[in-house]
């Protein structure tokens, strides 16, 4: 832990070495006026300013479509705004010192909104620049389909497979391209949510109070450090823009209810974005779904929430912003009560059930110094207690984790800008199964000391190239020996790994939209490698004092075309991903390859397609489809040609990962009405016995498709009637399996937005 105080004395350095603001240079200002395709003003656009030094400041468009951005630097800027269902052109400006430019800004209608995205790099970029694989979900998008849970959200993302075992609130794992289900590191405003080792249950994140949901494919380690080895998904609180109060009341089907409240808006130098949500339901409690496994009397969900955020412009360029968010979740656990592939099923459990309490923030604050050069310092903290309550006892985990960074931006040239900074993470894992020589409990802790460059270069309105690098430096505290476990655990003392990750990643536009009335095409590629840190579980439970990170090295390339003037893009791109150091358990059968009960020794290989389609039509319909392929290997351990981790043998599918997986899903807006449909479906994957899991087999669970549809009437400007009805035709199907998901379900609700 005493190599954290690196950080401070690095920060420290960059603070030293950042120039300072030039003495009495006179400001400027930059107005002007969104515009449609046919000329009339836009209101409630999101309008970004960008310097030089990336640093994006945000305006939104009044009711007459006009914006401003006062007390600005003389500099080269980049003007450009980000509206649902529209593109706009990047303007870059020259202004100067005390002049005030005018520069409008044209929409052209297009089936891909070019939002700024905050994830792909260590500076925010307009999404037709950024040259990793990424998927943005506006608030427009999640509110016209009604999606109320991030898993839902992440259905409608080529790549991305979700599993989840049962209804509302049940375990929810992700898998992404072919990754383990935890190698997806999860972000709210920056925060990272991923409990110790990287594990994340999506079953309790919902979409309300969002302003975006982006999610970026691929490692991005170099980006984000530790746990970000098969992607990153990163929630974005709705906040500032015209002040706004927003409601939603909704009940349906298995007594699900929820009620939700939020307001966001800007008042002068302060923005704000507050949420506030409970959730219920009793999912199959109180029925049969298979009247030989008897009544289900524990599959009852509830779930609070509290969201805050605010920010501060204390002077321009300079930003203060605060993040909060708080809450519990309680939910039975009846276990897997669906398939019974060898009748293995000890009936319905009556007594398990888990609590998350959690608490989590963020403090941020970013100064550009001025158009060149910007300085921004962020530090969070997250501290989340789990509790379960089963027949054979109670017990508490609990993941605590305070992270710090500090990074300075440089426009180097006109054409090249880079990113370099340091960043601490602090965490600590409790357990009541890991314990000490006198059977107490003792913590699982680790630090990570990084630094981290990146750099951009952009020749033209062509070519966007990023090159990076993050070197970590991660010490596993010392953990106490414990003589008591069923296999003894010896003193491991402490353990240090210097790990380096690159990415490189190019995007190239063969045609611009301005040069082909709105069509474009673009090819794009990236490579790069992720790692993702032994959990609490493998440190503890492992006679191994060396264990080391899982590894991911990656490439993935395609290409991305719009046609009918930006109305259709399609997108399609190739990914290999190779997955090295598995940490996996020796046993009888591996014994000749190891000389410890768990060890870095098996690999695996993922590969395949993901394609993407966006129409939209004047008309008001838009339409996405998705498909993906997917083909998983499992390969031989280190230095042993066929020899596979059992119960699995060389050449075996990954768990729970599709061949085949599709979705589609149409919208219809007309003035009074938004409906919807959409259908999704995977093939069948290779699963466990769902009771005694490994130990009792390997199973092919089938595939399914399910569809769903809604509607909402605006009743008037501030009041939406809601109707949905989720699994359409009634199918049964197992998402996870031995676990049944919920049979047709209906729900109704009212949705009030003031000030919109």
């Amino acid at each position: 832990m005493r190599r954290s105080l690196v950080f401070p004395l690095v920060v420290a350095a960059l603070l030293c070495s950042s120039p300072s603001r030039a003495a009495h240079v006179e400001t400027s200002a930059v107005q002007g006026s969104v515009l449609d395709p046919s000329g009339k003003p836009v209101a409630s656009a999101d309008v970004s300013l960008r310097s030089g030094s990336g640093l994006v400041r945000h305006a939104t468009s009044t009711v007459d479509g006009s914006f401003a951005f006062l007390e600005i630097s003389p500099g080269t800027y980049e003007l450009t705004a980000s509206v649902e269902g529209f593109r706009a052109d990047t303007s870059r400006l020259e202004v100067g010192s005390a002049q005030t430019l005018r520069a409008d800004i044209a929409l052209r209608l297009a089936a891909v909104t070019d939002a700024v995205i905050v994830s792909a790099s260590y500076v925010e970029l307009p999404r037709s620049e950024v040259s990793a694989s990424v998927t943005a979900l506006t608030r427009r998008d999640l509110d016209d389909r009604q999606l109320t849970t991030i898993a839902d959200a992440m259905r409608l993302v080529p790549g991305t497979t979700i599993a989840a075992s049962g209804g509302l609130g049940s375990v929810t794992s992700i898998f992404p391209r072919g990754g383990e289900s935890d190698y997806t590191l999860v972000l709210v405003d920056g925060i990272k949510l991923n409990s110790f080792g990287g594990g994340f249950d999506f079953g309790h994140l919902t979409t309300f109070g969002l302003g975006q949901l982006e999610v970026v494919r691929g490692p991005q380690s170099a980006v984000f450090g530790s746990d970000a080895i098969g992607g990153v998904i990163q929630l974005r609180t709705g906040i500032g823009g015209r002040p706004s109060l927003s409601g939603l009341i909704e009940a349906g089907s298995y007594g699900t209810t929820r009620l939700a409240a939020g307001s966001t808006g800007s008042r002068g130098t302060v923005d704000w974005g507050v949420g506030v949500e409970r959730t219920g339901s009793d999912g199959w409690t109180g029925e049969a779904p298979d009247p030989a496994a008897g009544l289900v009397t524990n599959d009852n969900y509830q779930a609070s929430m509290v969201s805050l955020a605010a920010a501060w412009r204390a002077r321009p360029g300079s930003t203060l912003r605060a993040t909060g968010r708080f809450g519990t979740n309680d939910r039975g656990n009846p276990g897997p009560f669906g398939s019974n592939p060898i009748g293995a099923y000890p009936g319905i459990d009556r007594v398990s059930r888990g609590t998350n309490d959690y608490g989590l923030g963020s403090l941020d604050f970013t100064h550009e110094w001025n158009p060149k050069t910007a300085l921004r310092v962020n530090s969070s903290f997250v501290n989340e207690r789990s509790t379960f309550v089963s027949p054979w006892g109670d017990s508490e985990a609990r993941t605590r984790r305070v992270t710090a960074q500090g990074q300075v931006d440089r426009a180097i040239t006109q054409t090249l800008s880079a990113s370099a900074g340091a960043a601490v993470e602090l965490e600590r894992a409790d357990s009541t199964y890991i314990t000490g020589t006198v059977a107490q409990q003792v913590p699982v802790e680790r630090s990570v000391t990084g630094l981290f460059g990146e750099l951009r270069w952009r020749p033209g309105s062509r070519l966007f190239a990023t090159a990076g690098l993050r070197v970590e430096h991660i010490v596993r505290g010392a953990l106490d020996a414990d003589p008591w476990a069923f296999q003894p655990r010896p003193a491991m003392p402490e353990d240090t790994l210097v790990s380096a990750n690159p990415r490189a990643a190019v995007s190239y536009h063969l045609r611009t939209s301005d040069e082909s009335a709105g069509n474009w095409s673009r090819l794009h590629a990236s490579a790069g490698t992720g790692i993702r840190p032994p959990d609490a579980f493998e440190i503890a439970f492992t006679d191994n004092p060396g264990l080391k990170p899982e590894r991911s090295t990656s490439v993935d390339a395609g290409i991305e075309q719009a046609l009918a003037g930006g109305l259709v893009t399609i997108d399609a791109t190739w990914f290999l991903n190779h997955y090295d150091d598995l940490i996996v358990a020796v046993g009888r059968s591996l014994q000749d390859y190891s000389r410890y009960r768990t060890d870095n020794i098996s690999n695996a290989r993922a590969q395949g397609v993901e394609t993407s389609f966006a129409l939209r039509t004047r008309g008001g319909v838009e339409a996405r489809a998705t498909y993906t392929f997917l083909d998983t290997t499992i390969l031989a351990v280190d230095q042993a040609a066929g020899v596979a981790p059992a119960p699995f043998a060389v050449g075996d599918w990954l768990l729970r990962r599709p061949r085949h997986q599709a979705s589609v899903d149409f919208l219809w807006r007309q003035r009074r009405t938004t409906m919807y449909v959409r259908a999704g479906g995977r093939s069948r994957v290779l699963d466990v016995e769902p009771n005694w899991g490994a130990s009792g087999g390997l199973f092919y669970a089938p595939g399914f498709a399910v569809a769903g549809a809604g509607a909402a009437i605006h009743v008037s400007r501030q009041v939406d009637v809601l109707a949905r009805v989720d699994n359409l035709f009634d199918r049964q199907y197992e998402s996870a399996f031995g676990y049944p998901a919920p049979r047709r379900a209906f729900t109704v609700g009212v949705r009030l937005a003031a000030g919109r």
